[in-house]
């Protein structure tokens, strides 16, 4: 089958609660399925910050402020999901009035920001101080112990996605994560977008946020490899240190094996990416894959200028 990826845009998705979003060059929409088996929409023209813009073309320093903004729409739209899939029509004003205090105090964009931080900071801490505790004895060569701790990170990440999974609701997110990287996938084949076409293809996508969680972990054992440390808290200060060099590399190299993937010799090396999907992504049915199609195609439509946006919620 032909694959036109190289010609077409490079668009972005990710689940949320019983539904699928889909961000553009311009716009991001959301579609869920509601308890009435409506599909409702959150449209939202992209509003690029005037500070970001510059630092989005620098290699290394776009891949952290891409992520940060990634963060902040994807909870809007995460929130609009979770606040409206189980509220039965006409009782949706009285949920928004009701926002938490933290979130009328900081916001829903700032929380998820701050979640992705303070995530990323316990994922580097933690494993940098277990692999000291219970290794430095047998094991002193700072090269090997960064091994075990990047061992570590991938058994905390492992258990955590195997448990989180068993749960209804994340095993529903992750039917929808597969469904938004089967309709990608069927989308940069160049076929047409139907549910039953769509459902031929795989759940597993070169460009997957999951791919990046295991490219910080391989990318911060080369990197903490070429520092030295003498204690435990040393040890600490360099992983937070170095955070932003590890996220900035990993984004690279995330960008780098989506652009090599269709090379027999070079697209091995988008594997570990593919493998920790299989954790991450499940087959989806027919409806949720529905879902997936109504919003990227809503999403495409006010790409191409065919239909007016809106930043409310409408039914379908």
């Amino acid at each position: 089958m032909f694959n036109l990826s190289k010609q077409l845009p490079a668009y972005g998705g990710q689940a949320v609660v019983e539904g699928v979003m889909f961000g553009g060059h311009r716009y991001t929409v959301t579609a869920i399925r509601r308890k009435d088996d409506t599909i409702e929409y959150l449209e939202e023209p992209k509003k690029e910050e005037a500070w970001a813009r510059p630092f989005k073309r620098i290699p290394f320093i776009r891949g952290i402020v891409s992520l940060i903004s990634a963060s902040a729409n994807g909870s809007r739209h995460l929130n609009f999901s979770t606040d409206r899939y189980d509220t039965e029509p006409g009782e949706e004003t009285a949920a928004e009035d009701t926002p938490s205090k933290l979130t009328m105090i900081l916001g829903v964009a700032v929380i998820g920001v701050l979640s992705f931080l303070f995530g990323k900071l316990i994922f580097t801490v933690v494993p940098a101080i277990l692999a000291d505790v219970l290794f430095k004895h047998w094991v002193t060569n700072n090269i090997l112990q960064n091994l075990i701790e990047g061992g570590i990170k991938l058994i905390l990440l492992f258990t955590y996605i195997a448990l989180i999974a068993r749960t209804p609701m994340i095993k529903r997110l992750f039917q929808y994560h597969g469904a938004e990287h089967k309709v990608i996938n069927a989308y940069e084949a160049g076929v047409e977008l139907t549910v039953k076409n769509v459902q031929q293809f795989s759940t597993l996508h070169y460009r997957c946020g999951s791919s990046f969680l295991i490219f910080t972990v391989l990318t911060g054992v080369v990197i903490y490899s070429f520092f030295h440390y003498d204690s435990l808290w040393e040890r600490v200060y360099q992983r937070i240190l170095l955070l932003p060099v590890v996220i900035g590399v990993s984004y690279e190299t995330l960008q780098a094996t989506n652009k090599v993937r269709d090379i027999p010799l070079l697209r091995f090396l988008g594997y570990p990416g593919l493998w920790l999907q299989k954790l991450t992504t499940r087959e989806p049915d027919d409806a949720q894959v529905e879902v997936a199609l109504a919003s990227f195609k809503r999403m495409r439509e006010l790409e191409e200028g065919n239909t007016a946006s809106t930043t409310v919620s409408v039914h379908s």
